[in-house]
């Protein structure tokens, strides 16, 4: 692999751990019935689920032959941000949908 390949698929590794790491941290700090409320998977399931996705990326990288791992952790981890943070913060200011 070429010297500029290998530094960027370095920055898209490290890129989905932070991805990761954000959507793990999220999950920990907001209050459990937010989750049930929100009518998600609870909140330990959610941390399981981010913190396990966020491991994984740091076990597996990008390119290789545990990519796969690498892309369902990453999957993983981008579902809680695109799906399950908005309706948290939704159920946490009161159900306004300002968008």
């Amino acid at each position: 692999m070429p010297l500029f390949a290998y530094w960027i698929v370095l920055v898209i590794d490290w890129a989905g751990v932070l991805v990761g790491l954000f959507a793990f941290v999220h999950a920990v700090t907001q209050r459990a019935d937010a989750f049930t409320a929100a009518d998600r998977l609870s909140k330990p399931a959610w941390m399981a689920i981010t913190g396990g996705a966020t491991v994984a990326m740091l076990l597996f990288q990008f390119y290789g032959a545990g990519m796969i791992f690498w892309l369902a952790a990453l999957v993983a981890s981008l579902v809680y941000i695109v799906d399950v943070r908005p309706k948290l913060i939704e159920v946490q200011r009161g159900g306004s949908n300002w968008w």
